[in-house]
């Protein structure tokens, strides 16, 4: 090892700078940036031990011997170069090696072996360090977790990184946990993917608990949460995933591409076959290969991200991304029901009870706000709103397109598309500006200035959330009426309908059973039979019931504006803000500020649910 790249590190570490290097043959070393922990990983004798050195990958500072360096004087200088500087800044240094202990059985439950010096152990952070493990459960089955005090921490077969008199002089106070290999086979032949990510995310979570009580009690540092001990920095291979799967669901607007372009024809054969003819809808020409796609999907190199948090995000988009391809290439097939079900899920007991009671509550008061806007004030009027962002942020690129061959208003891509037959009333326009731009523009637009492209596409089942934000946008806007209350319940009805087999012709008459006014039930109708049964709608009242949830439990409604985020993955969210990988929102929905939205912001605060909600609306 040279000495010029000793003194590199320490200087980088003096200077408050990250460092990664290849210790080219034989060794990785990965330091986000300072910080009084350092995990050490080092390959056993017979070099075979798959999967255990993913288990530190991903964490802000580690250092991986996976060969032979030659000589262990090297690395007991690389280890120095780092200590001495992080003693410098911090007083003391944790060092925790990790290894794998004696093979398991694959039946058995996760394991722990903590290993700590006999001398001045530092009690609390093992006490809770053993406590975070013993939460780990795997298979049903608890961890379970031993505790051992000796001199001279080594994995077997190898000699302890420094005894007890280097130890103290360096400042470092030095761990070993051994962890059951419950992620292969007993052979250590074969891996079992889905274990390794499940104990790396959660072993994970407890190293940094470690790490919290240790910077303060042994440290000047006084981090305010377990994630700012994480990594904040987005390595070369995890933006080279990311730019890829954006890249991807950029290609192709499932949603556009399913919606049909002969709405008002449709609807008007509809009408004057007196409601006995089902309609047949034309769809806009596809324009990309749906095999390529996929093909260039999977050879997207997901292993290469460490990170337990953004692989379980990726991870989980990809799959995403190959339902969400299937479905365009199955459109107007049988097989696109199926392939919308998985996608959307089942309309759940109580949502469907929720439909129901809203639907029966609510039905003699649809209103249908008034006569509708000419199509040139409802692109003024969205002009206009577009701007006032724009004010507050010039980047801000979303712009108007009027088109032929899109029914109503949506946003498409951080675009505000207006169809020629768009009915909006004026009672309505408000509220749906609110929803569209306020909501979907703008989240879109945040997104699109965070350093992950995710955030920007859409996370996984992002859809659910998003809609019911931009629900509550109308909420708070004052524009949330009973009829609108009313739609989103004959939405989730019109879902487990055609789940439930019903056709076109049922579906319609069901919904006018409920009260639903004729051209209202066709709209309906149609938005979940078009391509084949697009389920979609069932999101907007799933997503309404659980927003009002989540802001009743007192969660932060700015975190929901930092992009297109899914609820599943708001813990991960969260944790990417304190680690100060993602940016607060650069904008934030003006009608936020205003009196009267942060009055009945405060009532949802109180805990409400929709039907709760439903009572205010037609009061």
């Amino acid at each position: 090892m040279s000495a010029d790249l000793l003194h590199e590190v320490g200087r980088a570490l003096r200077e408050g700078r990250g460092i990664r290097r290849r210790l080219m043959p034989w060794g990785r070393l990965q330091l986000d940036r300072p910080l009084p922990f350092l995990l050490v990983y080092r390959r056993p004798p017979g070099g075979h031990d798959p999967g255990t050195a993913r288990l530190l990958q991903g964490e802000a500072a580690y250092l991986l011997v996976e060969g032979d360096p030659g000589r262990a004087s090297q690395v007991a200088a690389l280890l120095a170069a780092v200590v001495e500087p992080l003693r410098s800044r911090f007083g003391a240094v944790l060092v925790l090696e990790l290894w794998a202990d004696a093979p398991a059985d694959p039946h058995s439950g996760p394991g722990f072996h903590l290993y700590a010096p006999r001398e001045d152990p530092p009690q609390r952070l093992l006490e809770v360090l053993e406590s975070e493990l013993l939460t780990i459960r795997l298979r049903g089955c608890r961890a379970r977790v031993a505790l051992d005090y000796r001199d001279g921490i080594a994995p077997p077969g190898l000699a302890p990184l420094w005894d007890a008199a280097e130890a103290r002089d360096l400042g470092v106070i030095p761990l070993g946990l051994a962890v059951r290999p419950v992620y292969r086979d007993p052979g250590g032949e074969r891996l079992y993917p889905f274990v390794l990510a499940h104990l790396h995310r959660h072993l994970s979570q407890a190293l940094r608990h470690a790490f919290f009580v240790f910077a303060h009690d042994y440290t000047p540092k006084r981090p305010l949460h377990i994630h700012q001990l994480g990594p904040g920095a987005l390595t070369r291979e995890v933006r080279r995933v990311d730019r890829a799967l954006g890249e991807i669901a950029s290609e192709f607007d499932l949603v556009l591409h399913v919606t049909p372009v002969n709405a008002a024809e449709a609807w008007a054969r509809f009408r004057d076959s007196d409601f006995q003819r089902p309609p047949r809808f034309l769809y806009r020409p596809r324009d990309a290969d749906p095999g390529l796609l996929k093909r260039r999907l999977f050879q997207i190199p997901l292993e290469t991200v460490e990170d337990p948090a953004l692989w379980r995000i990726f991870q989980a988009k990809r799959d995403e991304l190959d339902r969400q391809i299937t479905l365009y290439a199955d459109r107007g097939t049988a097989r696109f029901l199926a392939g919308s079900r998985a996608l959307f899920g089942e309309v759940e007991a109580e949502l469907a009870r929720l439909a129901r009671a809203l639907a029966e509550r609510l039905a003699e008061r649809e209103e249908g706000g008034g006569e509708p806007l000419p199509v040139d004030e409802v692109v003024a009027r969205a002009e206009a709103e577009l701007a006032r962002y724009r004010r507050q942020d010039p980047t801000f690129a979303a712009r108007v397109e009027r088109r032929e061959d899109v029914t109503g208003i949506l946003v498409s891509r951080g675009n505000f598309l207006v169809g020629t037959d768009a009915r909006v009333s004026e009672a309505r326009l408000a509220p749906a500006l609110a929803h569209e731009i306020g909501t979907h523009c703008l989240t879109y637009h945040n997104g699109a200035r965070q350093p992950l492209d995710e955030l920007r596409v859409g996370m996984a089942g992002y859809e659910p959330l998003q809609e019911g934000l931009a629900v509550l946008a109308e909420y708070l806007v004052g524009g949330l009426g009973p009829g609108r209350l009313f739609q989103l319940a004959a939405r989730v009805l019109a879902v487990e309908a055609v789940l439930g087999g019903a056709d076109f012709i049922e579906t319609f008459r069901l919904l006018r059973r409920y009260g639903q006014g004729g051209r209202a039930a066709f709209i309906t109708t149609l938005r979940v039979f078009r391509g084949g049964g697009y389920t979609k709608d069932v999101v907007y009242l799933r997503g309404l019931r659980a927003l009002l949830a989540y802001l009743g439990r007192g969660g932060d409604l700015e975190l929901l504006y930092v992009g297109k985020v899914s609820l599943e993955f708001l813990d991960l969210v969260e944790e990417l803000r304190w680690r100060e990988v993602l940016i607060p929102p650069v904008l934030r929905p003006h009608h936020l500020e205003r009196p009267e939205a942060r009055a009945r912001l405060e009532r949802l605060r109180g805990g409400m649910d929709v039907l709760r909600l439903a009572e205010e609306v037609v009061a």
